[in-house]
């Protein structure tokens, strides 16, 4: 995993898009996605001077979510990581590299030293300072003599040249402890500024970005060894917009482009085709593809260690670490329902700021409490809290954002994909899609998500998010969440009952708390408030309140109940006593 930086880097995106604007002024400018989708971060000061275009930023059109894949593919290809020594003079790295081009961007990152990505303007700049950079000695060790784009920059005569050292920003590629954060947030004004305030610590940044496309990019040089015409892809937390600072990558080898060609080929009078090995499944020929390139990235891949293939799973990978760059990746092929999911979860991720809002808030909640794990298992993952994020702002009056049957009915002849015989076809173009009128705060949010689930009848219902209701539930697993391509799955099949009940518990405990708190005593006392106090686990900091709410809001509403009832049977005793 990537070190801390001692430092931080941020960075705006000029023609930067912002993001619709839900409500108050005071939730605008906290987070927004560049042009390139990209999270971005930005000062106060930075906001406010983009208050004055906003009305032509808004105008301008999002990107879709294959022209932003195609416009980081290729800038990664223009792309080069150095391992630097701690004695870096910046100014004069910057003007070696530059007599092989011009540089375009730049940024500094610590991960087992210091290390610096270097985006040429020319993919050819990298061909000619490849040309003048030598192969290491092999001395202690025999070398492989594969030339990539990672190098090592030392100094000759590092004594007499100690004395132009000079600091270097470091570009966080962590975010920050919870303990830190809950001291972040107790200074906001409002639990819609605590969310901001957590998305911007949370969210990928540009230069978290660029590095994880560079990590597909250097893959991609050792599969063009054996396919020429294919491409390696992230997909999932990496490019949907909702990856958070530390998350692995998880990247895929695409035939699909091959496809195309070959399809495009298939005209005049006669046919000519390649010969290639022909294999009895697709899913044995994806097993030898990856056995090949696991075994080419553990021979062969500088910086590629901890190498796992796992051949046999449902959807064969390779694992490894990735130690350049400092993430865990998982490698599969032409997985295009993920893509498909992707894509689906980066259109929702633009249409609305609150719903990234949401969706970083309850993940980190959900952490501290313990109801999602790193490691495989019965709990919670953070797709399916996503999903169920997604779903609630389904479900709002108006709605926030549209199912996935709506958003089918916008596709056009272009967006139609039917995978494996599933229909995963949805609007690309998010200008077709109207903007919501719902004006929720995410005050109001936050607490509503956790009554709603927290009462939520997850004996009988299922949560479906392409028609945006609840079904029945088809099968008897404790949580039903359906997949939203391939309806015959459950991507919450792993949830046990004592997970689920874990949840709920939570969830009622959560919006019991944000719903009796007193902010303006707690920020007088300077105790953690709103969002803030569900961030501590319950039981450290309020044992003996937690004993008495152990059952949350189910049990107050079930308490008014019967004391209506009371109420009602002694105004029935006096009538009767009375006549």
């Amino acid at each position: 995993m990537a070190h801390r930086a001692g430092g931080r880097a941020l960075s705006v995106l000029r023609g930067g898009l912002r993001l619709p604007a839900p409500g108050p002024a005071a939730a605008r400018g906290q987070a927004r996605l560049g042009s390139s989708g990209a999270a971005v971060r930005r000062s106060p000061q930075a906001a406010a001077a983009e208050e004055a275009g906003e009305d032509a930023e808004v105008n301008t059109r999002k990107k879709t979510f294959t022209e932003v894949q195609t416009e980081r593919l290729e800038q990664a290809e223009r792309t080069v990581l150095i391992k630097c020594s701690q004695k870096l003079n910046e100014k004069k790295l910057l003007q070696y590299l530059s007599r092989h081009g011009d540089i375009k961007s730049h940024f500094f990152f610590e991960n087992r030293g210091i290390h610096a990505l270097i985006e040429f303007l020319e993919k050819n700049s990298i061909a000619s300072l490849q040309d003048a950079i030598r192969i290491p000695s092999a001395a202690e060790h025999h070398v492989v003599p594969f030339k990539s784009r990672l190098f090592t920059f030392t100094l000759k005569n590092p004594v007499s040249q100690a004395a132009e050292e000079t600091p270097v920003h470091l570009s966080p590629q962590s975010h920050i402890p919870v303990k830190e954060l809950i001291q972040k947030l107790c200074h906001a004004d409002s639990i819609s500024s605590q969310m901001y305030i957590l998305l911007n610590e949370y969210q990928l940044t540009e230069e978290n970005i660029k590095l994880r496309y560079l990590a597909c990019s250097l893959v991609r040089d050792f599969t063009h060894a054996y396919f020429p015409d294919s491409t390696v892809k992230p997909f999932g937390s990496s490019v949907n917009t909702f990856g958070k600072l530390g998350c692995d990558v998880d990247m895929f080898l695409d035939f699909h482009d091959t496809q195309k060609h070959s399809t495009n080929m298939n005209k005049g009078p006669f046919e000519m085709e390649y010969q290639m090995k022909r294999l009895p499944s697709e899913r044995l020929a994806t097993q030898k593809i990856l056995s090949v390139i696991g075994d080419c990235l553990d021979n062969f891949g500088p910086g590629c260690v901890s190498v796992q293939k796992i051949l046999n799973a449902r959807c064969p990978l390779v694992k490894f670490s990735h130690q350049p760059t400092g993430f865990q990746c998982d490698l599969s092929v032409s997985n295009s329902i993920a893509i498909r999911s992707s894509e689906l979860l980066y259109i929702y991720g633009c249409l609305d700021s609150r719903v990234r809002a949401l969706v970083f808030s309850v993940r980190c909640w959900a952490r501290v409490h313990g109801l999602t794990n790193s490691v495989p298992g019965t709990w919670i993952t953070n797709f399916s809290l996503t999903m169920m994020v997604v779903f609630f702002l389904q479900k709002r009056s108006p709605p926030i954002i549209p199912t996935l049957d709506q958003l089918k009915e916008l596709a056009d002849q272009t967006d139609k994909h039917v995978i494996g015989g599933y229909d995963c076809s949805f609007v690309s173009d998010l200008s077709k899609i109207k903007p919501t009128k719902n004006t929720e705060t995410l005050d109001v949010l936050l607490g509503d998500f956790f009554e709603y689930f927290g009462n939520f009848d997850f004996r009988k219902n299922s949560i479906n998010l392409r028609k945006g209701k609840e079904v029945n539930k088809p099968e008897s697993s404790p949580l039903y969440i359906w997949n939203p391509f391939e309806q015959d799955l459950n991507i919450s099949k792993n949830v046990n009952q004592p997970q689920l009940e874990k949840f709920v518990a939570t969830a009622r405990e959560s919006a019991w708390i944000l719903q009796k708190e007193d902010k303006t005593q707690r920020m007088i006392s300077k105790e953690p408030w709103g969002l803030a106090a569900l961030l501590i686990p319950f039981g450290k900091s309020n044992p003996s309140k937690m004993k008495t709410r152990m059952k949350g809001i189910g049990s107050e509403t079930i308490r008014s109940l019967l004391d209506s009832l009371k109420l009602n049977n002694a105004n029935s005793l006096q009538k009767a006593v009375g006549k």
